[in-house]
């Protein structure tokens, strides 16, 4: 009797994820209430998906064929500091000239866009009550950036 030979099949992996050329850092102060990490966290995702024209994925769709919006197609790193760190990663962000995003103390007592623009605009960069920031360039830079802070968790 001959047994047909058996084939292993070599297990499935899952492909290496890319690594991108740029990255995305969202860093929150970290004496805010939760819910006020979370809502500075959105804000600022949604000004960092303006930064560059490739920076969105495409959108979604699921199996019975529902469309979802595409989402940043690269992850995003979150950190926390103290106002300190804050001030100091905001500085370095702007000496090297990369998007930025941020959310000031006072834009949580303003109810809508116009009011948070100007309440910015009223406030010298370096006297800013910064309570987060997000930035988007190249790898390095980023990393340069954000020296020395924590990943939030």
């Amino acid at each position: 009797m001959t047994t047909a030979p058996t084939t292993t099949a070599s297990p499935v992996t899952a492909p290496a994820a890319p690594r991108f050329a740029t990255k995305i850092a969202v860093i929150v102060r970290d004496d805010l209430a939760v819910w006020q990490k979370l809502n500075v966290t959105a804000f600022l995702a949604s000004g960092i998906a303006h930064a560059s024209g490739d920076i969105m994925g495409k959108p979604y769709e699921d199996a019975a064929g529902h469309d979802y919006l595409a989402l940043l197609r690269e992850p995003v790193l979150c950190y926390t500091a103290d106002a300190g760190a804050l001030t100091r990663t905001h500085t370095r962000a702007l000496s090297r000239a990369v998007p930025t995003a941020l959310y000031t103390a006072d834009m949580f007592t303003t109810g809508n866009d116009d009011d948070n623009r100007a309440a910015v605009r009223a406030v010298p960069a370096d006297a800013l009550d910064l309570v987060g920031l997000a930035v988007y360039g190249p790898r390095s830079t980023i990393d340069k950036i954000t020296k020395g802070l924590k990943l939030h968790g």
